[in-house]
């Protein structure tokens, strides 16, 4: 296997790769748009160290950052010549495993993404199963247990020098603020490799919850179980607690996990309410989560902030960047009301920043007043954008 991995043409695929999804440096410092040279010239000792097993990972930046609701998540962030490397296993690793992975599955996969598991758990909303075990893994990337997966591993992957880059790459050790610490569990979820990873895991949850007969939904670790009752559930959850603490030795977060019905529960992002239309009982319809709107404000509150040094086009342009990804994540839900909403409170925050770049704190006569008004007219010019409210009509919103 390991020829496969180090083929130039798989090789090269992970180069451009790491290249094209950017990202930070690792803890030697090298940048993405450093590596190609960097490649070219040590590629031939590169291979010699991996063949002759002497090839050593090295540690990972540890980088916190923002979670939501003040909590920071640690993320490690490897070299680029080992994110080209695990790009490159990974590659070779996947097809091995994509026919075995359940169809519930979504996260990480070719051909998936997360509207396709939002539809999914609709439609199973829709057919009836309106009871959700709503389970949440407590730290699940920083609990893997390594003797676990590189057991799973090893029942594919009986390549000696493959198995020996993955346990290196997993128990390389973690720089925070300078100092090393040692890893013994969990997979860092700066890695390309990661994602593959925790789906080789929690493929065996999926395997049981399959052989329970149970519908399901699952993106990475969020995943969700669908009944249509509510002692079944209830079982249900208990069951399921008892398999991931006993065979996977994952916990799940109690605060965070429980049955819900549609209205209580969002996932990836998007909730569930009732259509409230005559003759569609027990009918429910896409809305953006409330969690979702949260992230949003926290987002654009940074870019329209006063004291954030950028002129006002430059504010207009990263509004729009993330109004693009935004409405075409959220495409077809139902926000044209709560978007006018916050387009008004965008909008005021914006004139705010006109006021304060051009008159500062003091108070305005009455010709600054006109001037003022004259300059904002002039100013707030924003594109005319179609998002797909489901009325056929453009909408001329700031966001």
């Amino acid at each position: 296997m390991i020829e496969r991995v180090l083929h130039p043409h798989n090789v090269q695929r992970a180069l451009k790769q790491v290249i094209a999804n950017k990202g930070s440096a690792g803890v030697d410092g090298m940048s993405v748009n450093e590596l190609t040279d960097y490649f070219r010239k040590g590629k031939t000792q590169l291979y010699s160290s991996i063949r002759e097993m002497d090839y050593l990972a090295q540690p990972i930046l540890g980088v916190e950052i923002p979670k939501g609701n003040d909590k920071t998540r640690l993320l490690g962030i490897p070299t680029v010549t080992d994110r080209m490397l695990q790009q490159a296993v990974s590659q070779v690793l996947m097809p091995n495993y994509e026919n075995e992975f359940s169809v519930h599955s979504y996260g990480f996969r070719p051909n998936k993404n997360a509207r396709q598991a939002v539809g999914k758990a609709l439609e199973h909303i829709h057919e009836g199963y309106t009871f959700i075990v709503d389970i949440d893994l407590k730290t699940f990337f920083d609990e893997v247990d390594h003797c676990l997966l590189l057991n799973l591993l090893y029942q594919k992957v009986k390549c000696p020098i493959t198995m020996r880059l993955i346990r290196k790459w997993l128990r390389a050790p973690i720089q925070i603020n300078g100092k090393l610490y040692k890893r013994r569990k969990g997979v860092p979820q700066g890695s390309p490799l990661s994602p593959l990873l925790s789906n080789i895991l929690l493929n065996e949850l999926d395997k049981e919850l399959r052989k329970r007969n149970l519908r399901f939904v699952r993106y990475a670790d969020d995943f969700s179980i669908y009944t249509q009752y509510k002692s079944h559930a209830t079982a249900t959850l208990k069951a399921i607690e008892k398999f991931l603490k006993t065979k996977l030795k994952l916990t799940i977060n109690g605060e965070k996990s429980g049955v819900r019905k549609p209205v209580q529960f969002e996932l990836l992002g998007f909730g569930f309410e009732s259509t409230y239309k005559k003759g569609d009982k027990g009918k429910y319809q896409l809305v953006v989560g409330k969690k979702a709107w949260k992230r949003l404000k926290q987002r654009l509150k940074v870019i329209t902030r006063k004291t954030t040094p950028m002129t006002f086009d430059e504010r207009i342009q990263k509004i729009n960047e993330v109004q693009r990804g935004w409405l075409n994540y959220f495409r077809g839900t139902s926000i044209k009301g709560k978007l006018r909403d916050f387009d008004g409170w965008l909008r005021n925050r914006l004139r705010y920043c006109i006021w304060s770049r051009s008159f500062g704190r003091r108070s305005l006569n009455g010709k600054e007043r006109i001037l003022f008004v004259w300059e904002l007219t002039k100013t707030m010019h924003t594109p005319t954008v179609e998002p797909e409210w489901g009325d056929g009509q453009s909408h001329r919103v700031l966001f």
